[in-house]
């Protein structure tokens, strides 16, 4: 098989997941920027691919994501300055308390549990994505669920099912 088979078996696996990862943290436009991006890099990287591709392809996903949210900050500041305009906090969930509960943890922990709860990985895939050992995503997510929880709860909020 070709390197270009074997590419476009490796896509086929890991652009739907990589899609909804995605799409989970920005815009549909930009998520599909950023896949595109993920998949160049990924042709690039070809041979650094290891066995369990999605949990890296997130890494580099998220690292795309970063990228390209770094470069929309930068354009949104220049076009607020020369508009007059506040820059706009940044864009607000389906859930706005649960939204503002995961801002108000360190980027880190918020990356766990958006891991851990949005794409349904394990601490080790976890690990994977964010250079980690499982067990060490293990204990931080525990933290981090424990502090969310915290969270909502003096805001007055459940954790989903909580209040049923």
């Amino acid at each position: 098989m070709t390197r270009e088979e074997r590419f476009e078996t490796l896509a086929r696996e890991v652009i739907e997941p990589l899609r909804r990862f995605l799409v989970r943290r920005t815009d549909s436009d930009t998520a599909d920027d950023v896949l595109s991006d993920t998949l160049l890099v990924l042709w690039r990287r070809f041979d650094e691919v290891p066995d369990n591709p999605l949990p890296w392809a997130y890494g580099v996903a998220r690292g795309c994501l970063q990228n390209a949210e770094r470069s929309r900050r930068r354009q949104t500041r220049v076009a607020a300055k020369v508009a007059g305009q506040p820059v706009e906090p940044h864009p607000v969930g389906t859930d706005v308390r649960l939204a503002e509960a995961l801002d108000r943890l360190p980027d880190r922990d918020r990356e766990l549990v958006r891991l851990w709860a949005w794409e349904q990985l394990t601490p080790a895939e976890i690990g994977a994505v964010l250079d980690l050992t499982a067990n060490a995503v293990s204990i931080r997510l525990h933290r981090a669920k424990g502090k969310l929880l915290e969270d909502l709860r003096k805001t007055g909020t459940g954790a989903g099912h909580e209040g049923a």
